[in-house]
Parts: C-alpha cells; sequence; structure tokens
C-alpha cells in the first residue's frame, strides 16, 4: 500500500514572526517545544526565507517514504499567524488505518507547548529529555491506572510530582488530550504520552529551561515511569 498524505494545523501566536522563526528553525528553538536532534539550517532546507517560510525534508527511507514539515509564518497586528503542514508518502501496511486522525492530535499536542514556552518562557534556553516507559505501559489499563495516579488532571488542576532525584515537580495542567496529558511547571513544560495504538510503551518529555544533567534526569524519569505503571 502506498498513499500520500498532507495535514495541515493553523496557530495564532502573540510574538513576532522572528519569535516564531527562531524556535521553529533552529535546533535550540525546537528543544523549547518539540524534541532535539532534528537538523535544522539553511543546508538542510528545502526553503529557507526568514522569517516566513520554511521546508525540511526527511531523508527518503529506503522504501521511498518520507516526510515533510512547511512552516509558513504570517505576521499580523500584535501576533503571529503560524501555519503548519506535515506532508508525505507511506509505502506498506506499517501504519494503522488511524494514522492521519492520531498524528493530526500529536501535531497539535506540540503546537500547543510551541505557544506555551513563547508565552511563558520566551527566549530562554531548552534542554530536551525523554524517557519510555516499562512494557506494561503499552496497554490502554495500564495508561488508565497511570492517568489515576496523577491526580485531578483537567486544564488548570494543580499538580503536584515527586520524583526522586528531581525536584518537586509542582505546577497546572496547561492540555489534556485522548492519550495525552501536559503539565507547566515553573521552568518547564512535562508531556505523558499514551503511544499504545503505535504498539509503543508511553513516554515522557520534559522541556526544561535551565542547565541540568540530562542523564541523571532520563535515569530518574525513567525509574519514576517504572513505578508509576507498576
Amino acid at each position: 500500500m502506498t498513499r500520500e498524505f498532507s495535514l495541515s494545523n493553523e496557530i495564532v501566536l502573540p510574538v513576532t514572526p522572528e519569535e516564531v522563526w527562531t524556535a521553529v528553525a533552529t535546533p535550540e528553538g525546537q528543544a523549547a517545544w518539540f524534541m532535539s536532534g532534528h537538523a535544522v539550517s539553511p543546508e538542510a532546507a528545502e526553503v529557507w526565507d526568514p522569517p516566513k517560510h520554511l521546508v525540511i525534508k526527511a531523508p527518503e527511507r529506503e522504501d521511498g517514504s518520507f516526510d515533510a514539515y512547511e512552516y509558513l509564518i504570517e505576521g499580523r497586528e500584535g501576533s503571529t499567524v503560524l501555519r503548519f503542514v506535515h506532508s508525505g508518502l507511506i509505502v506498506g501496511d506499517g501504519w494503522p488505518d488511524e494514522f492521519e486522525d492520531m498524528t493530526s492530535v500529536g501535531w497539535r499536542t506540540y503546537l500547543h507547548a510551541l505557544r506555551e514556552y513563547l508565552v511563558h518562557f520566551p527566549g530562554r534556553p531548552a534542554v530536551y529529555v525523554e524517557a519510555e516507559g516499562p512494557e506494561r505501559s503499552a496497554t490502554w489499563p495500564g495508561w488508565e491506572h497511570f492517568i489515576a495516579s496523577l491526580g485531578p488532571t483537567e486544564v488548570g488542576d494543580e499538580v503536584s510530582l515527586t520524583v526522586p532525584g528531581l525536584p518537586k515537580q509542582e505546577g497546572v495542567v496547561d492540555i489534556v488530550m485522548p492519550g495525552f496529558v501536559g503539565i507547566r511547571t515553573g521552568d518547564s513544560l512535562l508531556r505523558f504520552h499514551c503511544r499504545v495504538p503505535f504498539g509503543m510503551t508511553a513516554a515522557v518529555a520534559h522541556h526544561v529551561y535551565s542547565l541540568i544533567d540530562v542523564d541523571a534526569y532520563n535515569a530518574a524519569w525513567k525509574e519514576w515511569l517504572a513505578s508509576a505503571f507498576g
């Protein structure tokens, strides 16, 4: 099976086009809301027109499938509109039928994180940490048990997590979507992902806006997740 796809999202951000460009078009900016390790540079881009238009195409896989990411940035009075398009080609049966719906939800959570970063932590350097849960977290009952253990999980609820080896994680729930809960603390964004539809374990993504020991954070979160899904 081969199929093309194109998913679009639009978000209004109360900052300048230049601030949005820095967040989406630099590795440091992407670590603040998306993840680290992505090649973002004029050399890696198919279109590089700061601060208006960026297109990044990931390397084509052996089967011919690929992903492309387009950012269209438009300044308006006192704000900026970002239109994001994820397009590509899927080859084979490796993706579930719900691929487009799940991917669209995923991008909405990332773009929400972009807004949270630009509004609450503008210009602050970010350190990105991620950790995966144990095998038993790759089930819906495991995820539901985990969500119940977090306590109140409505947007605006206050949450306090004790993670051995880390500062106390205190903040408010800033987003809730199917299989996803986000918490904004005083110096970070915490994101918990359920990846059962992809046959994968749960994961935590932590965007920290201060200098930290990444390995120590990763180990602490991994141990905490193992306990939380016990």
